[in-house]
């Protein structure tokens, strides 16, 4: 399986299908209906890509077993808290699901109890499910197969009973509109592509440096969507200096990608629009102690500066995994490149080739001295391919094949069914961040819907904590549009969505924020985390089950709400879930201490 993940240079681009559509296929052989129908899931799944991020790509298909295979219902996940895939397609397929074939491009991720996704297809009367590959997360993976086997339904993973070149296509499929995950999953980094443009005699500026435009405005194109695609695009301190870039995605989509500046020395411009924080947040890395004054500048302009003791990639690299990021594109120079490849954290590579020769003895090219003096050391890139985009040839291949995750990973219940003395946490501090985590539960971005009440005292349903406390800001303001963007917030499609919202509104129209915000967001959070695992007995009982342990928010950035990178976060959200859990098992409220001072810090 090692080498399935093939260089697709795009993304699917199929035509869209809403969920309630149907398509007819006539194929003899069920296993050309399993993998037709799972490459379908891929493509929808794929849907959702970029505009979503950081959470994996889910899409569910739905047919009939009737000779013609008939497809009688469609979803996919648009975002970590909405409607699942699988309940989309069972919704759409109402009463024709009973004795169906439900098809997953990926084992859903059913966890913490959440379990509407194999719910949906158990009550929905399905009676087959076959399953693209199997979850990539350890704790996820086989729980949701597992569950479904249990309630007799036939669940059939594909490739791991019946090999074929068709089901070794539809494999390939799911592996590509996962592969960001599945690299995480594998290599704890993000999944990492380097992008560039140059000439056909491999130059990427001319020599006095000028670069505008060696590529079509049909590939330029292309690169906004790719932008749109990844958690962030990082550039290097020249890049900077040279074409004072915007990083922009320009497609009108919902996810904007982090901008990340890696300058060791931070010789960079005091104007630059990377500095222009209003939409897209920016994150400049550098070394240790680098112009402090110049420190302080950035963050006066609301640009995160991260310090690091060397200013290496592979060293960002895991800084971006610890912050949770599925997916990064390299927009650099040829120098970085080069480092970039030479700490071995490039998977995949994009060149686009313009049908121009510029020549120069001094024109840069596209990946700097990487040490080589023999053709035979020369990296190739495996499963290459490719497209024509206007005059220009994009070529696209893969330096690091997916990783091989063929082999079955016990799950922590399977271990611990066959030793009950083996515990997978060990430690006295028990860390949460992500809603795909162990005990992503607890964060306030997990969908558990809450019920809290408004001005009128009124009950009110939120998707989420985060869509309510992001609401919470505005509450009050007599400005109408504090009153427009509260509605706005609650018909945020996502708690990510919500809290891209939130802060938005906050850096950009102060004013609209009222005026003690301040001194009541950690009551505000409170009161929501109280109504959250109060309402959910599932929840209550993993709270509990932490007693005697500390609790973190793991997140590496957040130095409020989280614990930090290095532990010098605040960590709110953890003492916050302390004290509800002390609540909870009934230790009296006046014995607790009272929480830290404010901090004038936003959030």
């Amino acid at each position: 399986m090692a080498h399935l993940l093939g260089g697709l240079a795009t993304p699917f681009l199929c035509k869209p299908i809403s969920a309630s559509s149907s398509s007819n296929y006539s194929y003899t052989s069920a296993s050309s209906f399993d993998s037709l129908y799972i490459k379908r899931a891929a493509e929808l799944a794929d849907k959702s890509a970029g505009f979503t991020a950081p959470h994996p790509n889910f899409g569910c298909v739905i047919a009939v077993p009737n000779g013609r295979a008939t497809v009688v219902g469609e979803g996919y996940l648009y975002a970590e808290g909405t409607i699942p895939a699988e309940v989309q397609a069972v919704e759409a397929a109402g009463e024709q699901c009973r004795g169906a074939t439900a098809y997953l491009n990926m084992e859903p991720g059913d966890c913490h109890c959440d379990t509407s996704a194999v719910s949906a297809l158990i009550k929905a009367g399905i009676s087959r499910v076959v399953v693209g590959i199997r979850h990539p997360l350890q704790h996820l993976r086989g729980n949701a197969i597992h569950a479904l086997r249990s309630e007799g339904l036939q669940v059939d993973v594909l490739g791991e009973d019946t090999q074929s070149k068709t089901i070794e296509d539809a494999i390939k499929s799911c592996l590509l509109v996962n592969a960001p995950l599945l690299y995480r999953a594998a290599c704890q980094v993000p999944f990492s592509v380097l992008k560039y443009a140059m000439t056909l005699d491999g130059k990427i500026a001319a020599s006095s440096g000028h670069a505008s435009w060696i590529s079509s405005k049909k590939s330029r194109t292309r690169v906004f969507e790719m932008r749109g695609r990844s958690d962030a695009v990082i550039v290097g301190g020249n890049t900077v200096r040279k074409d004072n870039p915007r990083l922009t995605v320009r497609h009108g989509g919902d996810h904007l990608p982090r901008r990340v500046v890696l300058s060791q020395t931070l010789d960079l411009p005091e104007e630059a629009h990377l500095w222009n924080v209003s939409e897209v947040p920016t994150i400049v890395a550098t070394q240790r102690g680098a112009k402090r004054s110049f420190q302080r500048l950035l963050a006066s302009k609301g640009v995160e500066v991260v310090e690091f003791d060397i200013l290496d990639p592979r060293d960002v690299m895991g800084y971006l995994y610890d912050r949770g990021y599925l997916s990064v594109l390299w927009e650099c120079g040829g120098t970085l490149a080069a480092s970039a490849i030479s700490s071995g954290v490039i998977h995949k590579v994009h060149a686009f080739v313009a049908p121009k020769i510029i020549g120069g003895k001094n024109a840069p090219s596209p990946v700097g001295e990487l040490g080589m003096v023999e053709m035979t050391q020369a990296l190739e890139l495996i499963d290459v391919c490719y497209e024509q985009i206007g005059p220009d040839i994009l070529v696209s291949g893969f330096l690091q094949p997916v990783p091989d995750l063929t082999p079955t990973i016990p799950s922590v219940q399977e271990t611990s069914a066959i030793d009950p003395t083996i515990s997978p946490y060990e430690s006295s501090i028990i860390f949460f961040y992500k809603t795909w985590d162990p005990y992503g539960a607890f964060s306030n971005f997990s969908l558990h819907p809450i019920q809290m009440p408004d001005e009128n005292e009124e009950l009110v349903t939120w998707s989420s904590v985060e869509h309510y406390y992001q609401a919470q800001k505005f509450v009050g303001v007599s400005d109408p549009v504090a009153k427009s963007c509260i509605e706005e917030l609650k018909c945020a499609k996502s708690p990510e969505e919500a809290a891209r919202i939130g802060r938005r509104i906050q850096r950009q129209q102060p004013n609209l924020v009222r005026p003690d915000w301040e001194s009541i967001k950690i009551d505000v959070m409170y009161k929501a985390l109280h109504c959250k695992f109060t309402t959910y007995p599932y929840l209550n009982s993993l709270l509990l089950s932490t007693a005697g342990s500390v609790l973190v928010e793991g997140s590496p950035h957040d130095l409020f709400w989280g614990g930090g990178r290095d532990g010098e976060g605040l960590n709110y959200l953890g003492r916050l879930l302390m004290k509800l859990r002390s609540e909870l098992l009934g230790e009296s409220s006046t014995s607790q201490k009272s929480l830290l001072p404010q901090t004038s810090e936003n959030n």
